[in-house]
């Protein structure tokens, strides 16, 4: 029997799923996952005619957040959201341009840094609430910038 386009795509896009699902419940660096990678093709590839595409990185977090458990919920939000915003950043990317592919990867990574380190200043008695304060959050959270920037660049070449 052989595939069409769109029945090869879903099972790529699931076979990427059952990995990516696998990556974030074995031992890895922190944020080195193929979640960013996943939800930008998700969003590339199966987005734009289906809108399940754009939950793919959603369902992945959410079952595995059941093993891994669940945290503060407007930090959880707004990590799901940032992984929301990969799959719309996916939706809109021209998918034959490797640049764009790559500025893509880029561009959600430095938005998940920002946006969750933000809410992490914001929601958290972590950090002082001054601007001291959120630069420290910041500061502290660049190895794990680093580590989700090289999973997203390196994922998203194989994805693609």
């Amino acid at each position: 029997m052989k595939l069409t386009h769109t029945q090869f795509l879903f099972l790529f896009v699931g076979i990427i799923a059952v990995l990516s699902f696998g990556v974030r419940l074995l031992p890895h660096a922190p944020n080195f996952t193929s979640l960013g990678a996943l939800a930008l093709f998700a969003g590339a590839y199966l987005a734009r005619k289906h809108w399940l595409g754009l939950f793919v990185p959603l369902f992945i977090m959410f079952f595995s957040d059941l093993f891994i458990g669940f945290y503060d919920f407007k930090l959880m939000a707004v990590v799901y959201g940032s992984f929301l915003l990969y799959a719309l950043i996916g939706r809109v990317l021209p998918k034959q341009n490797p640049l764009m592919v790559l500025g893509g990867a880029l561009g959600g990574a430095v938005f998940f840094y920002l946006a969750t380190n933000f809410a992490v200043w914001a929601f958290s008695p972590w950090y002082e609430k001054s601007f001291q304060g959120l630069m420290l959050s910041y500061t502290l959270a660049l190895p794990f910038f680093r580590s989700m920037l090289a999973a997203d660049l390196l994922f998203t070449g194989a994805f693609f």
